[in-house]
């Protein structure tokens, strides 16, 4: 959507009907849109029990999908911006679902509370792009500013009374991918769960991948509709399965 639509439509709706609105049109489009074909496919590949981690949850687009799929599995939501958290909530009311747990709050390497941003172009707010502020991030922090919780996933989940095993997750925090990760190791150790996530082609990406790697994963793309090894000369993408060995 084109940046001066937004700010006429976030305008004459305000900024919450319109993420309302917006998410609905979303959930309605995702399965004809190509650029989530990714997405579908891990949607798929993933059993129907236990428990599903969608962490940036955003508006609750991924988790409504994942949710309507997989009614046998908890979908865990992340997500930390007031605005969203109020849309997210809204939508699975809206669609009547039981199995989304929404948890307010940030994900990281340690506890505690954290600075984040919606940035905001041209008088368009851009919920999509809502992330952590810091030193290796550089990009879209200009904006409206959050302080809000911050925890690790790994204390999380340290006692999990609810016994019920971690199967998948989908992430996608906009650069902020490796302290998540470097946040829920023991998580993952026990675990192994299959993970999505979108990376782009910086340090971020670099440190997911090592991490990963030695952590037991391998790194792979979708390819011809089918999982290969990643190999940077042969495929652009900023989609990534990491599948335990």
């Amino acid at each position: 959507m084109k940046n001066t639509i937004k700010v006429i439509l976030q305008k004459l709706l305000g900024f919450e009907n319109y993420l309302f609105l917006f998410a609905i049109y979303i959930i309605r489009s995702l399965r004809w849109n190509k650029k989530e074909g990714d997405f579908i496919f891990f949607r798929d590949m993933i059993p129907d029990e236990g428990m599903i981690l969608d962490i940036g949850a955003n508006i609750g687009v991924m988790a409504v999908h994942l949710a309507r799929t997989h009614k046998n599995a908890t979908i865990c939501a992340f997500e930390p911006i007031p605005y969203n958290i109020k849309t997210l909530k809204r939508i699975v009311r809206k669609y009547s679902i039981d199995n989304i747990s929404v948890i307010e709050s940030a994900l990281g390497d340690k506890t505690g509370t954290i600075e984040m941003v919606m940035p905001v172009h041209k008088s368009a707010r851009l919920q999509g792009l809502s992330h952590v502020l810091h030193q290796s991030i550089t990009e879209n922090n200009e904006g409206e500013k959050f302080s809000t919780p911050v925890i690790t996933l790994d204390s999380f989940f340290k006692d999990n009374p609810s016994g019920k095993q971690i199967i998948a997750i989908k992430i996608d925090v906009e650069n902020f991918e490796y302290f998540v990760f470097k946040g829920a190791t023991e998580t993952l150790k026990k675990y192994k769960p299959v993970i999505y996530c979108e990376l782009w082609e910086n340090k971020n990406r670099e440190d997911c991948f090592a991490l990963l790697t030695e952590l037991g994963y391998n790194i792979q793309v979708l390819h011809g509709n089918k999982l290969c090894n990643f190999d940077p000369l042969l495929h652009k993408t900023q989609n990534f399965f990491f599948i335990p060995k």
